[in-house]
């Protein structure tokens, strides 16, 4: 079986070592950006389409039956999920992009990678910056605030709560994906120096 590395003499008696199997790395590079794009995508999809409709029982007096009301809840009533639909749609549409690039950069032009590079992070902070802003509108709903007297509303819109959940464990599995991405092309970049 053949060595990982190759060994090339240079001049001066120097030893440059360098990695035989550039594909496997471009490959899991390549995952990881497919992956990053299905979950971004799936996780905008998911919190985009949550709508549910209940009937909410007003209570008018205490001597008359209570008023049942239909209420819908969406997601663009709340601003921090309609930040999670637009983060994972712009991290969806890089991931598409980086895709591309990562495929025509076959000759590993430095430049492009480092850009790459760079946006990687960049979606990193902006994902894991929109999952922290839906999970705290979630735990609001699912708890409440005994402070200010809201009441939870997760008992009476389950289907919207769960949905919105699915949707923050997808976002926060696409800013994984990308944080690995980053984790991978620091090491690649500390090993060529």
């Amino acid at each position: 079986m053949e060595s990982q590395y190759s060994n090339v003499r240079l001049e001066g008696g120097e030893k440059k070592v360098s990695i035989a199997n550039k594909r496997h790395v471009r490959g899991c590079d390549v995952v990881l950006r497919f992956l990053a794009l299905a979950l971004s995508l799936t996780a905008a999809v998911v919190i985009g389409v949550d709508k549910e409709t209940a009937m909410v029982a007003i209570p008018l007096a205490p001597s008359l039956p209570p008023l049942h009301i239909p209420v819908t809840a969406k997601f663009n009533y709340l601003s921090a999920f309609v930040f999670l639909v637009v983060a994972n749609a712009i991290a969806c549409g890089y991931a598409a992009i980086s895709l591309l690039l990562t495929l025509a950069n076959k000759n590993g032009k430095k430049g492009i990678n480092l850009m790459v590079l760079l946006l990687d992070l960049v979606m990193v902070a902006l994902l894991f910056s929109a999952i922290g802003a839906a999970i705290a509108i979630g735990l609001m709903g699912y708890k409440g605030n005994s402070h200010v007297q809201w009441k939870e509303v997760c008992s009476v819109f389950d289907k919207f709560c769960n949905q919105a959940a699915a949707a923050i464990g997808l976002s926060a599995a696409a800013a994984v994906a990308f944080f690995v991405l980053v984790t991978l092309a620091t090491f690649n970049l500390h090993k060529k120096c």
